[in-house]
């Protein structure tokens, strides 16, 4: 439970990095594309869905999309789910 509050520290660390200085022209691209790693290295597959931000050509519209606290909340309800249910 701890290495998932731990993630999700990170994962607002980001958010709130790309929301300040991830919005400066050239440099969001590679803050993204860092996010990004980063992101699969927290959570594997899924966090392949950080590349998203780099449709955004402006760099304006993803500071707005919490887009790593987001996977990072959503691993852990499926983790939740699964230490929830019975094993036989």
């Amino acid at each position: 439970m701890k290495s998932d509050a731990v993630k999700l520290a990170i994962a607002v660390i980001f958010d709130l990095l790309d929301f300040t200085i991830g919005r400066i022209p050239g440099f969001e691209l590679l803050f993204d594309i860092v996010s990004g790693v980063v992101a699969i290295g927290l959570w594997g597959w899924p966090g392949l869905f950080a590349f998203l931000e780099i449709t955004d050509p402006t760099g304006q519209v993803d500071a707005f999309v919490p887009i790593m606290t987001m996977i990072a909340l959503s691993q852990m309800g499926k983790n939740k789910k699964k230490s929830l249910v019975p094993r036989a």
